[in-house]
């Protein structure tokens, strides 16, 4: 008898065709991320000599330009929202810097804190704050450009401190403003919301001795030193950061907003309670700025508001800062 070979492979596969049920592909389950409509923590660091600067974010806030703006046109105002590619109402950052000289950590300004909660805007600070590695209870001091709801506004929450351990350095002329009775009557309507703001931000620290006023150009601390800068309000002030040659000027409410501002620094803004004063004194810093070609750090250029002033025929231009890693 003559036996046919077989394919073993063949015959396996017969009989298992016979008996099973080859399994269709496997069906991925639909399952749908939510989308992450936040930002990663706001904070960025750089080396300043020995010192270290970290721009944190207060979050931004909602501008109205064209209700806003002087000296300017409705037509110039789109042109210029239109070549930088944005579009009314714009989204302003609200920046704040801290200083750590090794021996203090300084905080430059505080952010709109709980203020600006109706508009959607600010309140981030203390968030980004933390996660840039520091606690509140580790500021020594607080350097108040001016009083303003967005930069004295983090001071307090529920009218509590929120830095125990700070001290509060504001120009006098910007404590003697604020509480004026005088003033707050004849300041226009659209201004008079911020008197009640400023002193209530102020009062806790007031209470706990905790406010040190100065007058003109004063060294606060190794490397760190006043400049007036009234115009925005009576008290504004620069703060001049230096360490092993390294430059940096805080400038408080310079600039609101820099595509307009840099190209025509004539224009003002109804925050201003001297807007001609206000005026000369951007012009002035522009001009410096470009000149000596130190850093600047502004509180509402586009986060994190490093960067350099530059000088373009009759504009101004601002450099970011260089992104690094190290």
């Amino acid at each position: 008898m003559r036996f046919r070979p077989l394919c073993l492979c063949a015959s396996i596969f017969a009989a298992a065709s016979e008996h099973c049920v080859v399994p269709s592909a496997p069906t991925i389950a639909n399952s749908v991320t939510p989308l992450l409509r936040t930002q990663a923590p706001g904070f960025y660091r750089m080396a300043l000599g020995d010192f270290v600067v970290t721009a944190l974010s207060d979050g931004t806030v909602s501008l109205a330009l064209d209700k806003v703006l002087n000296n300017i046109t409705q037509a110039q105002i789109q042109t210029l929202i239109t070549r930088n590619f944005q579009s009314l109402p714009v989204e302003v950052s609200i920046n704040a810097f801290l200083i750590d000289t090794g021996t203090r950590v300084v905080l430059v300004d505080t952010g709109a804190g709980e203020l600006f909660a109706s508009r959607g805007g600010g309140g981030q600070l203390l968030a980004n704050l933390r996660a840039a590695g520091y606690q509140p209870g580790q500021i020594n001091d607080v350097l108040l450009t001016h009083v303003h709801a967005d930069h004295s506004g983090g001071l307090v929450i529920d009218e509590k401190i929120v830095f125990p351990n700070a001290v509060v350095h504001v120009h006098q002329a910007e404590l003697d403003h604020w509480s004026d009775a005088q003033a707050e009557a004849n300041a226009p309507a659209y201004q008079q919301h911020s008197f009640p703001q400023g002193r209530a931000s102020m009062a806790p620290y007031h209470i706990s001795g905790k406010v040190a006023p100065f007058n003109g150009a004063t060294e606060l601390f190794p490397g760190i030193r006043t400049i007036e800068a009234p115009g925005h309000t009576p008290g504004h002030t620069f703060y001049s950061v230096e360490s092993k040659g390294q430059r940096l000027v805080i400038w408080g409410d310079t600039v609101h907003f820099a595509p307009i501002q840099l190209a025509d620094p004539s224009v003002t803004i109804q925050f201003d309670s001297d807007a001609e004063r206000a005026r000369t004194q951007r012009e002035s810093a522009l001009a410096d700025a470009a000149r000596q070609r130190y850093m600047v750090a502004a509180a509402h250029i586009s986060f994190p508001g490093l960067g350099h002033i530059r000088h373009m025929g009759t504009e101004y231009e601002w450099v970011p800062v260089s992104y690094s890693a190290a």
